[in-house]
């Protein structure tokens, strides 16, 4: 069963938690979350579930940015939400998806007990220009039967954009590549 707006106002604040709230982002049966100023590009060809990929901040100007085919961006939403007792879905808008533009390539499923900013994958069909701000996303959240223990693993709590730390799941005793700075290799671009 899938909560109402409704219903999700009702349990705001206990079950459901999502700052910054504005309630004229509430829709009949979700809530829609907007896109940060940054997104994240991988700078490696071949991209390697073994390890940290290196990465590349770019700042959403004003103006917008153009996003090019066959690129993954990884963006997140300004809001960080926290779940309790039910499922978190992320799912696009269906104005964004008649742009061509997918927003979580595979991961819009999350986990009972997240809390955090929403990790975007990002994949545009044809070149898209996008704005920082925009309601990119919407939060749909489902009812939870059973005895259930709350998500505790790699990214709970982010802060930011989250690259792959599938690494970690292959490594588990993974302390850190030599060959890679702790930040994983960011850097901030304005372009």
């Amino acid at each position: 069963m899938i909560l109402s707006g409704h219903e999700i106002l009702n349990r705001m604040g206990e079950d459901i938690e999502i700052d910054p709230f504005d309630a004229s982002q509430v829709n009949p049966n979700s809530y829609n979350l907007t896109l940060h100023n940054e997104l994240m590009v991988y700078e490696e060809v071949v991209l390697d579930m073994a390890r940290a990929n290196r990465v590349r901040r770019i700042t959403i100007p004003e103006e917008g940015i153009v996003l090019s085919p066959n690129q993954l961006y990884l963006g997140r939403t300004v809001e960080r939400t926290t779940t309790h007792n039910l499922v978190p879905q992320i799912e696009g808008r269906s104005s964004v998806g008649r742009l061509g533009l997918f927003v979580h390539v595979t991961a819009g499923f999350g986990d009972v007990g997240f809390s955090g900013h929403w990790t975007l994958e990002m994949f545009a069909v044809q070149p898209v220009r996008i704005y920082a701000g925009t309601s990119i996303c919407q939060i749909i959240y489902h009812e939870l039967a059973g005895k259930h223990e709350e998500y505790q693993s790699k990214y709970q709590h982010n802060t930011d954009i989250q690259p792959s730390l599938l690494f970690e799941e292959l490594d588990p005793d993974h302390e850190g590549d030599p060959q890679m700075p702790l930040d994983f290799g960011l850097e901030r671009s304005h372009s």
